[in-house]
């Protein structure tokens, strides 16, 4: 027996063309089918299409609620900030009037300073623009002097400091500017 009749005689290996599949196009399949396994992957490329937008839906939603989380969060200090900060400037000028009351004064400083600790802990800063040009963005006028010191239109005293949240104005500071 010759080894070259042997081998012609035996069945074509299916892992020979490298991708170890049959196709549709190689084996006698009925149209009917054909059009069958056509609608199925029809379907099938539906539904992954609509899993995609609805992974990429479920993304978007998740980081709009972060950001609006994040927002609802500042809303809710910069409301209680507002409620805390008359009483910190009656603190203010509670320490001012009780000069030479050393007892008074360490106490009334200690309050105070815990509750601005607490602000700064909140993201909230204070700012006392005193000797800057004025911006009606973040200074509230309260009065104008004519100054030969300053320039026109620059903060020459400070009645009441200003406040930021996260860098967003909280409460204008409130100044005397030069005219």
């Amino acid at each position: 027996m010759e080894t070259d009749e042997f081998t012609a005689a035996a069945p074509p290996d299916p892992d020979a063309s490298g991708s170890g599949e049959t196709s549709f196009a190689d084996a006698d399949v009925p149209p009917a089918s054909q059009r069958a396994v056509a609608e199925v992957e029809d379907e099938r490329d539906k539904y992954l299409a609509l899993a995609q937008r609805t992974q990429a839906d479920f993304e978007n939603y998740r980081k709009r609620m972060t950001r609006e989380n994040a927002a609802a969060k500042d809303r809710g200090v910069a409301s209680v900030a507002k409620e805390l900060l008359p009483a910190l400037d009656h603190l203010e000028h509670a320490l001012k009037a009780v000069e030479g009351h050393e007892d008074v004064l360490k106490g009334f400083a200690l309050v105070r300073d815990e509750i601005v600790a607490a602000l700064t802990r909140a993201g909230i800063e204070s700012f006392s623009p005193e000797g800057e040009p004025f911006d009606p963005n973040e200074h509230e006028a309260m009065a104008a002097h004519a100054s030969e010191d300053h320039e026109s239109g620059t903060v020459i005293e400070v009645y009441q400091r200003g406040y930021r949240l996260n860098g967003a104005i909280l409460r204008p500071a409130r100044v005397v500017v030069a005219e």
